[in-house]
């Protein structure tokens, strides 16, 4: 909190509406009115409530206009910003006065927000993302019970992190301001859905992002790795969504790889219950469920058909959409369409099988085959987007219309994606399976 009060403090300062407005000009260069000077060497403190974070080598470059000089870095490089937990509308202003530029822009743990954006020499261009900061401060004397490893991640932080990244970044501005209108869709899952904070492991709740127009519509990923319908509420995730929630939000919930596990719990009884318990909280708050089917496992039997080994959850989730009046988006049936359209042999690509020695800190093969490469996120993410147009959702209009066509009978290879990977590699496996 006294980070939030200082940074506020000085931004009220520097020309801005609002405590939570901030404009930054990056570079070399002289300072546009009405923004805050940003040079490569100026890095993150608490006191000053934003700055670069250690660890790239950051140059800036001089321009005589103004907002026309740039950092740029031949390593993902990294911004952050104190800012209380709400939405926000981001404007990055991307180019260079010379050369061309090419950058993908993430946000908190990899969350993907612009995707390869291009600039011919000589132009510079303004893309806008909205994005959600969160925390796990419940009430002042409650908090969502985080496990050890979430105190390391980017979220729950109380700041917003920009990873700026890709073949040719360059970043000369930047405008942050709150956006208290749009629709917040909350993401309640597992490992195959939250954010993952370290390559070479990615789900789908953090390539959701970069397909939605911006100031509309913001994801909030509260998944984590390990996750079940019980544990989520024991740990009082659905707790911390429910309070911070408006009416017409979206709750999308998916579950099934972990609660499987547990001997207790059956699919059409146990675990159906438990799915009218999310839906019935979530509606008391005027929020809009959504039910999420569980993508297969890559496993295949002798004639190339995926097999299934969720067992009846995800024909249990299906029944209580129906029973609910619940909208569904089916997962699960479109990643069997989709495995299988790849093949045994391609869809490694879409999980993490990495050899020993391919990355940085690896020094063991990897190969598992729940969870998801960047490829194979990306994929799905574009299952869900897919589904959110068949289950005729009024998210669609929300929906970027530049997303190229996707039909998972027929993916793009591998070979013909390209993305970004980040710097932070570890070699342990999430928490589930």
């Amino acid at each position: 909190m006294l980070r939030s009060a200082l940074a506020g403090v000085l931004f009220l300062g520097l020309g801005t509406a609002s405590a939570q407005s901030y404009r930054f000009d990056f570079g070399a260069g002289p300072v546009a009115r009405g923004y805050t000077k940003v040079t490569p060497d100026l890095l993150f403190t608490p006191e000053r409530g934003y700055g670069f974070l250690p660890g790239s080598p950051i140059q800036g470059f001089y321009a005589v206009r103004y907002l026309r000089d740039y950092v740029t870095s031949s390593q993902p490089f990294f911004f952050s910003v104190t800012l209380p937990e709400g939405n926000y509308d981001v404007k990055v202003l991307l180019g260079d006065e010379k050369d061309a530029s090419v950058t993908t822009v993430k946000v908190e743990n990899r969350r993907l927000m612009l995707e390869k954006v291009e600039t011919k020499p000589r132009k510079f261009i303004w893309k806008e993302c909205t994005i959600n900061v969160k925390s796990a401060r419940i009430s002042d004397r409650d908090s969502v019970h985080l496990k050890p490893r979430e105190r390391a991640y980017f979220h729950w932080d109380n700041q917003l992190t920009f990873e700026f990244t890709d073949v040719l970044p360059k970043v000369a501005a930047l405008e942050i301001r709150r956006n208290t209108r749009a629709k917040t869709i909350f993401l309640a899952g597992n490992s195959t859905v939250v954010d993952q904070a370290r390559e070479p492991y990615a789900a789908w709740g953090q390539m959701i992002p970069g397909f939605f127009k911006p100031e509309h519509v913001a994801i909030a990923n509260h998944a984590e790795s390990g996750e079940s319908l019980r544990s989520f509420l024991a740990e009082r995730r659905l707790e911390k969504i429910l309070g911070i929630s408006k009416p017409n939000d979206y709750l999308f919930i998916e579950f099934a790889h972990n609660d499987q596990k547990q001997k207790d719990l059956q699919p059409f009884a146990g675990y159906k219950e438990l799915l009218k318990q999310y839906i019935t909280a979530a509606r008391e708050k005027g929020v809009k469920p959504v039910l999420v089917t569980s993508m297969h496992r890559r496993n295949f039997d002798a004639q190339g058909q995926i097999l299934n080994t969720l067992g009846d959850f995800p024909e249990a989730m299906r029944q209580t959409a129906k029973e609910e009046n619940v909208p569904l988006i089916d997962l699960n049936a479109m990643s069997k369409t989709l495995w299988e359209a790849l093949g045994p042999q391609e869809s490694e690509k879409a999980f993490v099988h990495v050899r020993a020695g391919s990355l940085p800190g690896i020094t063991k093969d990897i190969h598992d085959d729940t969870h998801f490469s960047n490829y194979g996120a990306y994929l799905l993410a574009q299952c869900i987007v897919q589904g959110i147009k068949s289950a005729q959702l009024d998210l669609v209009k929300e929906l970027r219309e530049d997303l190229p066509v996707f039909d998972p009978a027929h993916p793009p290879l591998a070979e013909k994606w390209k993305f970004p990977a980040s710097p932070f590699i570890e070699n342990v496996k999430p928490d589930g399976n």
